[in-house]
């Protein structure tokens, strides 16, 4: 009888019903517990069948296979590591105070480390010391991170170097060792144990990508893989040979608009055809203007704030989206309807002003003891600063409520869920390779704490700081309370929201008059937080590249000890045996440019103190509604992606929008629009229409112009600019065009050199050098 078949057939679920069932059950597996615009549902579900990471990008650059034998924690690394812990902090301090300076970044270290772990396999014996092989065999992947990661942990200059750095600059305080180190470590290192405690937020989720930590991937597995790993075609050229090429291409190219032609860097042909019509050079110009002029052929300005090829597409589009109408738009309206009497003032500028349009004097409104004198002030003039710089101003308000108001809105699920779950039971691949491995115990992040909050305290209570202990705590509790959302923000996005005028704001209020008081503030409100995020995305490459945590919580705790203690000393060397340190005429150029805007800082905040410029009545009170428009600009795009789920308002992101143009000034449309347009062309038109050659070679790409461009940065100041008076650098000069040294008399370009023998080259590259001066006609 048909009718029992029929019953029986209906009572069950059919295949399209199952399949969609199980679709609903994969979804519910690799979607993250907020609206993540980084995720396509499609991809999320084949990330999961191939029992892979749920994002593409991840998988194109992380293998999802681990072998728990690889030896990692070895003498060898650990030499290594070391080594290059000194090397490259020290060699960054000590450019630090030289203008123009040059870093050496944590990608510099990446490549140098290979060839030598591989010339250790190779020529070393494998004898043992105290029980420790010297050499046990081939030099492994995880090695290569393990001391990476304790080059680059501490590889840039530590911020609060330059509160000692100003304390003796600017007020001829010069305490002893013990106050330095102490207030270095406990700058350091706190965030470090803030980092281990949030990475159950930060590092386990697989929505917390790190874009950048993708490139670094990329070229680890490059160097090291004997097989291809990651998604995509695995014929064609490989990835070794691809970076290689890419590599030498970017590296030569540079030498272009790095060193030859420089005009190719800052390539102003407006300012060029009208050098005298300054609205026209404001607009245009890209030292103190606006950058229109937006051609650039230096990979370095495009990657300045990040590389375009790991920032996501949705993040480019809202930084650049912000740029334009803040800087494009609502900056020249200002400027030119002469608010805040900025038409006295170059438009973009990083100084800042008196009445007369001068630069301000600060040492006429100070006492002698550095505080701050009412009647010479009152006597003397305002302070005022430049239209885009008012308008950093407001943007970094904006950012600190719109990142509370975001993470509330966007996050808060996710929060709590990560708050309450186990590590070991996130979804991916990766965190289940990474269960295999004991974990780091919270109370080693808690002695961290400890130990450097008590060198925290009996730094500014044993030494004459002015600095009440309360406010120190309430630095702490700042940093704290902002890691988690805006660690969030830079694990999705790849921007950070800096708190740096915010714990300036708030310290120049409560303590005015106490400048060494409001850097301490700064610096443990600002890096605790910054170095915090810095320790969390080295535990994320960690956790793709399957270092056992462990062995990664030494290794950064120890180089970071050794890379603050080291730029310290180099410091302290620099001041005993450099004549004139930190003078503008300093023969050497170690003119200290960032001691001196960080001591400026310290006297616009702390001496003259925010109620005399931003509290009403003042005259950029009006910079105080960004607050109210960073809280409520995230409540109007969340309650429209409530009402069109589907529509492009889900890829909003205001944090982004506001913090995005964070280094305007000096930075400018030059470093994001074109930064924007190579995003746009990779990111989202390649990634598209040639998804497999941008899974395959996309972060490979971006770690080839990045380490090309630095290597070839240093060789080019090493070899060529530093060496002034030696053979090298002229006599390539000589070949090029028979001149000797180039420079500016006026400042509009004129040769102080002339041309030997009517040289055709040696007319290029005056031409040429000529050109490079026209950033804009208001750089005089």
């Amino acid at each position: 009888m048909s009718f029992p078949q029929d019953t029986k057939h209906e009572s069950q679920p059919s295949d399209i019903e199952k399949l969609d069932a199980d679709q609903t059950q994969l979804a519910e597996l690799a979607l993250p517990a907020f609206d993540d615009p980084n995720i396509d549902k499609n991809e999320a579900i084949a990330g999961i069948l191939e029992d892979d990471s749920p994002y593409p990008e991840v998988r194109s650059a992380v293998a999802n296979t681990d072998d728990p034998d690889i030896p990692c924690n070895t003498f060898r690394a650990w030499t290594l590591g070391l080594i290059w812990a000194i090397i490259i902090p020290g060699l960054n301090q000590f450019f630090f105070f030289r203008y123009p300076s040059v870093t050496v970044t944590g990608i510099v270290g990446q490549l140098l480390i290979f060839p030598l772990g591989r010339a250790w396999a190779r020529f070393l014996p494998n004898i043992k010391i105290l029980g420790v092989e010297v050499n046990p065999g081939p030099f492994t992947i995880k090695e290569h991170v393990l001391s990476t990661i304790m080059a680059s942990v501490g590889y840039s200059s530590a911020y609060a170097t330059d509160i000692i750095a100003v304390q003796r600059v600017f007020y001829n305080q010069t305490f002893n060792f013990s106050y330095q180190w102490m207030v270095v470590m406990s700058t350091q290192l706190i965030g470090f144990s803030v980092g281990g405690i949030a990475r159950r937020f930060l590092v386990q989720p697989p929505s917390m990508i790190w874009p950048t930590n993708l490139v670094t991937c990329a070229l680890f597995n490059t160097l090291h893989a004997q097989t291809y790993a990651g998604v995509g075609n695995r014929g064609g050229l490989s990835r070794e040979r691809f970076f290689f090429y890419a590599f030498a291409a970017s590296a030569i190219w540079y030498l272009l608009p790095g060193y030859l032609f420089q005009a190719l860097s800052y390539f102003s042909w407006v300012c060029w055809i009208a050098p005298d019509n300054i609205p026209l050079n404001e607009m245009f110009g890209y030292v103190h203007g606006m950058g229109m002029s937006l051609i650039t052929f230096d990979w370095a300005q495009i990657a300045y704030i990040g590389s375009p090829l790991a920032t996501p597409w949705w993040a480019e589009a809202n930084i650049v989206a912000g740029f334009v109408f803040f800087f494009w738009f609502l900056t020249p309206v200002l400027h030119f309807t002469n608010t805040w009497s900025s038409k006295f003032m170059p438009i973009s500028s990083r100084g800042s002003f008196d009445n007369t349009g001068h630069a301000y004097n600060v040492t006429r409104i100070t006492n002698p003891d550095t505080t701050f004198n009412q009647e010479e002030y009152d006597a003397y003039s305002p302070l005022f600063i430049s239209t885009t710089f008012a308008i950093s101003y407001g943007l970094s308000f904006a950012s600190i409520t719109a990142t509370l108001t975001h993470a509330f809105l966007y996050f808060r699920k996710q929060i709590w869920t990560q708050a309450r779950r186990a590590m070991h039971e996130q979804p991916d691949i990766h965190a289940r390779l990474m269960a295999h491995y004991p974990q780091v115990p919270e109370w080693w992040y808690a002695i961290i704490f400890v130990i450097m909050f008590v060198f925290g305290i009996v730094s500014i209570e044993v030494w004459e700081t002015k600095f009440p202990v309360q406010w120190f705590i309430l630095a702490l509790v700042i940093a704290f309370f902002y890691v988690i959302p805006i660690g969030m923000i830079q694990a999705i996005t790849n921007q950070q929201v800096g708190l740096n005028v915010i714990t300036e704001l708030i310290i120049g209020y409560a303590l005015p008059g106490r400048p060494v008081a409001m850097m301490m503030f700064k610096t443990w409100g600002y890096i605790t937080m910054a170095q915090a995020l810095t320790f969390t995305s080295d535990f994320k490459l960690g956790h793709y590249m399957k270092i056992p945590p462990r062995a990664m919580f030494w290794g950064q705790v120890v180089a970071t000890v050794i890379a603050g203690t080291v730029q310290l000393g180099v410091q302290a060397w620099m001041f005993t045996n450099i004549p004139d340190m930190c003078s503008p005429d300093q023969k050497d150029g170690f003119i200290c440019p960032g001691t001196e805007t960080f001591g400026t800082a310290s006297i616009i905040w702390g001496v003259i103190g925010p109620a005399r410029q931003f509290s009403k009545g003042q005259i950029y009170y009006a910079l105080c509604l960004f607050f109210l428009v960073g809280f409520i600009c995230p409540v109007i795009t969340y309650a429209l992606s409530l009402k069109f789920p589907n529509s492009w308002l889900r890829y909003l992101n205001f944090p982004v929008i506001f913090s995005g143009t964070g280094y305007i000034p000096p930075a400018s449309a030059v470093n994001y629009v074109p930064w924007a347009i190579v995003g746009f062309i990779f990111q989202f038109v390649v990634r598209r229409r040639h998804f497999s050659w941008w899974t395959k070679y996309n972060y490979v790409l971006s770690a080839a112009l990045d380490s090309g461009v630095a290597i070839s940065a240093v060789l080019i100041f090493f070899v060529l600019q530093y060496p002034k008076n030696g053979t090298i650098g002229v006599g390539l000069q000589n070949w090029w065009g028979n001149t000797v040294m180039w420079g500016t008399a006026d400042g509009r370009g004129t040769p102080l050199m002339k041309v030997a023998n009517g040289d055709f080259f040696g007319y290029v590259l005056v031409t040429f050098r000529r050109m490079s001066s026209f950033t804009d006609s208001l750089d005089i």
